[in-house]
């Protein structure tokens, strides 16, 4: 029987490199046909609700933005048991914690993925509210897309060159180059807040 495997990007686009794990997804979905047996899926922040997806799995691949502790734009791939103590090494924000909650409640329901593998990447930024990926951690997009897809073929899945099913991606116009090409500048465009509203020193 074909294994069954979800790919999930997990973390916040509008979070600069928190969303590290979604672009990930996008960019394998825009270059690899994989067929029926693999899903590809952006998870976001979803938590709780990506446990149905679990269960029809055999092998689960995440990709995330992961603190570390490392120099950003490090890479660091953790599999099987590993998985869940990783996932919460440190809470950057609400969506890590949540689907460390996800895998542990797979697995006392009794249907969480035969394998686990997280390709993490040290994130570099993560306080630029509606930033894109900083160059190190965009750096790391094809590597990551690398192990997964080395991972695939120990399993027996070669996907074919060419676009594959989007369709439990985001919408088109948060994808990674409309979002990023559409943002305004630093000067046209306040980061940390509204002036007006700040205390005067």
């Amino acid at each position: 029987m074909t294994s069954r495997v979800l790919i999930l990007g997990i973390g916040n686009v509008l979070w600069a490199d928190e969303g590290f794990g979604v672009r990930c997804v996008e960019r394998l979905a825009q270059t690899h046909d994989f067929g029926p047996s693999v899903t590809v899926m952006d998870g976001g922040t979803q938590g709780l609700y990506l446990l149905p997806f679990l269960e029809q799995a055999d092998h689960l691949i995440v990709f995330d933005a992961v603190d570390y502790g490392l120099e950003p734009g490090t890479m660091k791939i953790v599999r099987g048991d590993e998985v869940p103590a990783f996932m919460g090494v440190k809470k950057m924000s609400l969506h890590q914690t949540g689907f460390q909650e996800v895998i542990s409640t797979a697995q006392l329901m009794g249907y969480c993925p035969a394998t686990l593998t997280l390709i993490g990447c040290q994130p570099e930024e993560l306080e630029d509210y509606g930033g894109g990926l900083r160059d190190v951690v965009a750096a790391q997009i094809d590597p990551a897309i690398a192990v997964a897809l080395a991972d695939l073929a120990a399993v027996g899945i070669v996907p074919r060159p060419g676009r594959g099913d989007d369709s439990l991606l985001a919408d088109p116009a948060i994808q990674r180059d409309a979002y990023e090409t559409g943002r305004p500048d630093a000067q046209s465009a306040c980061r940390t807040g509204d002036d007006r509203f700040f205390p005067k020193g």
